[in-house]
């Protein structure tokens, strides 16, 4: 028998609609965790469990076998790419691109030795600031061409899965500090961690009708002197629309509609790969000097998306801010 939701009486309110919507879709593609499963399988049965159907799933040991698993210890790091200048993201307070005190606030991007980036994750604590490699431009294949051999450039079951290769391979190592705001991709993800671990919230993209947003005028972080940090505004960026709560500590009094969100909460250790399907809401937290790489494919622009932008504009249109 169909439920009920999948068939829904003519709602005099939007808001009804939404949440009827919301929970038919959520019938089909959420469960209340992410699955774990310890055999990848085919490429066919990649694309047909999980990318179809749009649902995120841990490949337990996926990349187990990697050299980088063993290998990409501090000692190697320096010895391997020590000299070589890579660009670091730096933040006062951890969160880079994201809300602060009425801006959308991208970090201070600085050129460092590796080096010194290993000497500021040994000890955090003589060094202002939160530093983050995180930069999101394919960076392990332009920055970091000496550990290409220990890794992969692409994951082949999901290449062969979505048949296309990576449109980016972006390599990520902080402090524990460092927190990604939530937020969503157009790309399918596959989300590697090599060594420590990754913490998840996810929010499917049905949720999109309880998950706010607001416009902010984009700046800058800058040290102007050791651990002082002022924000500069980017004019020629303009305006960011961006997500306005903080899953950990939501304002649920100024954003009452997030009760009818859906979170779902994983942990990715060193080994493991997370598909993170295309369009999913995910904010994101780390053990302190976690290594991770992530590989982008392209998403399919197909009839959910359009269902998904739908969505999206009739929630903005209601948006009450």
């Amino acid at each position: 028998m169909e439920s009920d939701v999948l068939n829904p009486e003519p709602c005099g309110k939007l808001e009804e609609c939404f949440l009827k919507l919301s929970l038919a879709a959520k019938e089909y593609q959420l469960s209340k965790e992410v699955s774990v499963v310890d055999d990848v399988g085919t490429p066919l049965e990649v694309y047909r469990d999980w990318v179809a159907p749009n649902r995120p799933v841990i490949f337990r040991g996926a990349v187990r076998d990697w050299p980088a698993i063993k290998k990409w210890t501090f000692d190697y790091l320096r010895e391997q790419i020590g000299s070589k200048s890579v660009s670091v993201a730096v933040t006062p307070n951890g969160y880079a691109d994201a809300p602060y005190n009425g801006y959308f606030a991208m970090p201070e991007e600085r050129s460092m030795k590796f080096s010194t980036f290993l000497d500021i994750m040994e000890d955090p604590k003589n060094y202002p600031g939160v530093f983050y490699v995180q930069k999101q431009n394919s960076n392990f294949t332009t920055e970091f061409t000496e550990l290409l051999a220990d890794a992969a450039p692409d994951i082949p079951w999901f290449t062969q899965a979505l048949g296309q290769p990576p449109d980016a391979v972006n390599f990520w190592m902080g402090d524990q500090r460092a927190v990604s705001s939530m937020h969503k991709d157009h790309y399918e993800n596959i989300y590697c961690v090599v060594s420590g671990y990754k913490d998840f919230i996810l929010h499917p993209p049905t949720d999109m009708p309880w998950v706010p947003y607001k416009c902010y005028p984009a700046a800058t972080f800058k040290e102007v002197t050791p651990g002082n940090f002022i924000i500069e505004e980017n004019t020629s960026i303009g305006t960011v629309p961006w997500i306005c709560i903080n899953p950990l500590k939501p304002d649920l009094k100024k954003y009452p509609q997030y009760k009818s969100a859906t979170a779902v909460h994983c942990r990715v250790h060193a080994g493991d790969a997370l598909y993170l399907p295309s369009l999913w809401f995910h904010h994101v937290q780390q053990s302190h000097a976690c290594i991770a790489l992530n590989y982008w494919y392209d998403m399919e622009f197909d009839i959910k998306y359009n269902y998904y932008k739908f969505v999206q504009n009739l929630s903005w249109i209601t948006e009450p801010e």
